[in-house]
């Protein structure tokens, strides 16, 4: 299982941006969304998700407050024990910039 996690991250890296609107985001943006949420997450502009977890797609109509979906990113295990997404801040695999960075691409979808 390990083995297939892994590749699964490792396809989703080398994922090509063309799946992405022109222009849209940084190659640094785009490169933390391919490895980070795309493989569990269904994003705009985004061809090859997974459906792991919940839809990405007009997150600001449901999330009004982008510190609830900054708070989710650090780690949803506060909210959500049971959660199968990694703490992503909490265990540094993210910077809080990057975090950042990552909330600010979702809201502006």
């Amino acid at each position: 299982m390990k083995l297939r996690q892994t590749g699964l991250v490792l396809a989703a890296t080398l994922t090509t941006f063309a799946a992405c609107p022109a222009g849209a985001q940084s190659p640094d943006t785009l490169n933390l969304i391919n490895a980070h949420c795309q493989q569990c997450h269904e994003i705009k502009g985004v061809a090859d998700f997974g459906n792991v977890g919940p839809s990405l797609v007009d997150l600001k109509a449901r999330y009004a407050d982008r510190k609830d979906v900054v708070a989710i990113v650090t780690d949803e295990t506060k909210r959500n024990e049971l959660t199968v997404m990694p703490p992503f801040g909490r265990n540094h695999i993210l910077s809080q910039q990057e975090i950042e960075t990552i909330v600010d691409y979702l809201y502006k979808q």
